[in-house]
Order: C-alpha cells, then sequence, then structure tokens
C-alpha cells in the first residue's frame, strides 16, 4: 500500500506539472510536431501506414469511448449483484463513474481546443485536455483489473490482468493522438489523472474493513483455491 500511495503522489505531481506547462504553452511546439509526424507530409487528411491502420485506430479508440466503458461497467455490476458481491459493486460503481464526472468536469475547466492543423479522423463532442478517453479508460479498466487481482493469489496471474488493462489504456490513448483529436500532452495528463483516480479509489477501498459479505450460491468460495 506504501507503493501504491508513493505512485500515486508521483502521478498527482506529474498531472500537475503538465497542466502547468501545458497552460503556458510551453509544450504547443511539441504537441503540434507530435500530431503532424503521424500524418502524411504531402496529405494531412491521410494518416501514416496502411488503410487498415486507420480503421483500427477507430477500433481501438472506442474501447474508451462513454458507450463502451458503460457496457463494461454495467456488466461487471451486474455479474457482482449475482453473486451478491454488493459492496464491492457499489465500490465499482462509485469510482468508476464518479471518476468518469471529474474527467468531464476537468475538460470544461481547462477547455483547451482541439488540434485543428489536422482532419480529426473521430467525432468530438468536448475540449482537449485531459485526453477524456484516456483518463476513462485507466480509471475503469484498472479499477476492474484491481478488482479482478484480489481474488487471484498467483503472482503472473494478478500481472497479467493488470498488464492487459494497462495495456489497453495506453492502446486508447495512442490511438487518440494518431486520429489527430487529441495533443500527446493531453493524453499524457489522461493517463496520469486516471492512474490517481483508480489507484486512490484503491486504498480508500483497502483502507476500510467491512463486515464480511454474504457468501453467494452461485459460485464456489475462492479464497480456498490457488490461480
Amino acid at each position: 500500500m506504501l507503493l501504491v500511495f508513493l505512485v500515486v503522489v508521483l502521478a498527482a505531481w506529474g498531472f500537475i506539472e503538465l497542466t502547468d506547462e501545458v497552460l503556458e504553452g510551453s509544450t504547443d511546439s511539441f504537441d503540434r510536431w507530435a500530431v503532424r509526424s503521424l500524418r502524411d507530409a504531402n496529405d494531412p487528411a491521410n494518416p501514416l501506414g496502411p488503410s487498415w491502420l486507420e480503421e483500427a485506430g477507430r477500433d481501438v479508440t472506442a474501447l474508451g469511448g462513454v458507450a463502451v466503458l458503460l457496457i463494461a461497467i454495467a456488466s461487471a455490476a451486474g455479474f457482482l449483484a449475482i453473486i451478491r458481491a454488493y459492496r464491492t459493486m457499489i465500490m465499482l460503481l462509485v469510482s468508476t463513474l464518479s471518476g468518469m464526472g471529474a474527467s468531464l468536469l476537468m475538460k470544461s475547466l481547462f477547455a483547451r481546443p482541439r488540434p485543428d492543423f489536422v482532419p480529426h479522423l473521430s467525432h468530438v463532442y468536448t475540449s482537449s485536455f485531459p485526453s477524456g478517453h484516456s483518463m476513462m479508460a485507466a480509471v475503469v479498466y484498472l479499477t476492474l483489473a484491481t478488482l479482478i487481482a484480489t481474488v487471484l493469489r498467483h503472482y503472473w496471474l494478478r500481472f497479467y490482468v493488470i498488464a492487459v488493462a494497462v495495456g489497453l489504456t495506453m492502446l486508447v490513448g495512442i490511438s487518440r493522438v494518431y486520429l489527430g483529436v487529441h495533443y500527446p500532452t493531453d493524453v499524457l495528463a489522461g493517463w496520469s489523472a486516471g492512474l490517481v483516480w483508480a489507484l486512490a479509489c484503491w486504498l480508500i477501498i483497502r483502507g476500510t474493513k467491512p463486515r464480511p459479505e454474504r457468501k453467494s450460491p452461485w459460485i464456489t468460495d475462492v479464497s480456498s483455491r490457488r490461480y
């Protein structure tokens, strides 16, 4: 828990420093260069790579969209309700939905314009900083990963689950820059904020001492098994 707390502090510090640099305009030249470097020099509307990569980018970016994340949250909450893990279900709903709300609030507060020098390859409706897809993906996937990892005793299984969540979050953020709808600093800020939110919620959950939940008749006792 001390290590997780240290990560939260460092990620929060990184988010604050990055926000300060963005507000001062210190990252503008890097941001514009990074977005332009992913487009054809002769045709800014054409991203680098084969034609299928553009479609793959849209597929990947959808993994961080509100609709997909709400489906994931609802599916996980439904599963927890069926096995009568009500406290875990409530913690999942509160941590993920509040994180999504915090993302929208920060975007409205900073109100950074989207990149306007390349055509957007995905529809956008809000401002640019921080990247909502990146932050919400981090909040939802990392929260789900930590909940799953708590019932796994084998180190490499826990590592695999968390690595998959981190990988999905990173792919979503990269796809936002590739599609020209975010600057790299937007994505970095989204990752940092999402990491802080997910780990802070995990620390709060671990710090509480609830009464044992009623055992579900639908599943066996996983605590007695090795995974």
